[in-house]
């Protein structure tokens, strides 16, 4: 019997210092207190935690579950800290979309409503304003230099609304809102693609008129137009939405198949590169020994 006891006690125990540990390291992560981008090796997590391998593997397993952690093994191994942002969430809505067996169009009405007010958020920050200039900028450039080309073309421009998303001073709805955008940029360019390979992309006038929209929506931001650039941003996406409806309206949020998850992967690395707005955050340096109760 006792040896029985011992048994149940210990596994009642391991998961509990696993997750334990999982909780400090996750908080840790969350307050930036790792700027190396990796956290220690792991005979120095078991050092720090008081703990012994097992539960610290656990509790890496979990991290790593949940996409805040990559493990690399062999000489150059380690923990890879991945700090989450919208982006990093995309998947998962993408995945919650696509079991609730949500249709495009049920995912299109909803960026409609919620995104143009980023747009009129934007025109109202002076500093979102100066941000965002640049950025345009050379966007737009880019967007006309690729029509013609039907899936590069899609690209630059649902940048364009990346852009515009990424700088809403709001943190909340800048979040929420991007990873609805990326779920819906990366079915629109699976769109591109198919519609090129049948013949069936915009021609290059409709092109053209994609990009005056986009020029519209810049020019009311930069101005400070905030009613205009949400009008603006609505209308446009209203057009292209319809497009990409016409064909794709009764399909599922495709957040599986190979082109889907490339697709999110894409979307998640250029976003990476897209300044966001400054906030400040405090971090905290502790360290928790943790043992058993």
């Amino acid at each position: 019997m006792t040896g029985s006891t011992d048994l149940r006690r210990h596994t009642r125990v391991q998961p509990r210092l696993a997750e334990l540990v999982a909780s400090e390291l996750r908080e840790q992560i969350l307050n930036g207190e790792h700027p190396s981008g990796l956290l220690p090796k792991q005979d120095d997590l078991v050092t720090r935690f008081g703990v012994s391998a097992p539960p610290l593997r656990e509790a890496l397993r979990i991290l790593e579950g949940e996409g805040l952690i990559t493990v690399r093994r062999g000489k150059a191994g380690g923990a890879l800290i991945h700090m989450p942002d919208g982006g990093s969430v995309s998947h998962a809505v993408g995945m919650a979309l696509q079991g609730d067996r949500v249709h495009l169009h049920d995912l299109g009405a909803s960026i409609l409503v919620i995104e143009p007010t980023c747009a009129a958020s934007c025109a109202l920050s002076e500093i979102a304003r100066a941000a965002l200039r640049p950025l345009v900028e050379v966007n737009l450039r880019q967007t006309a230099e690729a029509i013609g080309d039907g899936p590069a073309f899609t690209g630059r421009a649902r940048q364009f609304h990346d852009l515009v998303v990424a700088q809403t001073p709001n943190a909340t709805t800048r979040i929420l809102v991007r990873s609805l955008v990326t779920v819906w940029s990366a079915q629109e360019e699976t769109w591109a693609h198919e519609s090129t390979s049948q013949g069936r992309y915009p021609t290059r006038p409709l092109q053209k008129k994609a990009l005056d929209a986009h020029r519209r929506i810049a020019e009311k931001i930069l101005d400070g137009d905030a009613e205009s650039a949400e009008r603006a941003a609505r209308t446009h996406l209203a057009a292209t939405h319809q497009a990409v409806l016409a064909q794709f309206g009764d399909r599922i949020v495709d957040a599986s198949s190979a082109r889907a998850v490339r697709g999110l992967r894409e979307e998640t690395a250029r976003r990476s590169h897209v300044p966001r707005p400054h906030s400040g955050s405090g971090t905290r340096a502790t360290v928790t020994r943790l043992t058993a109760r």
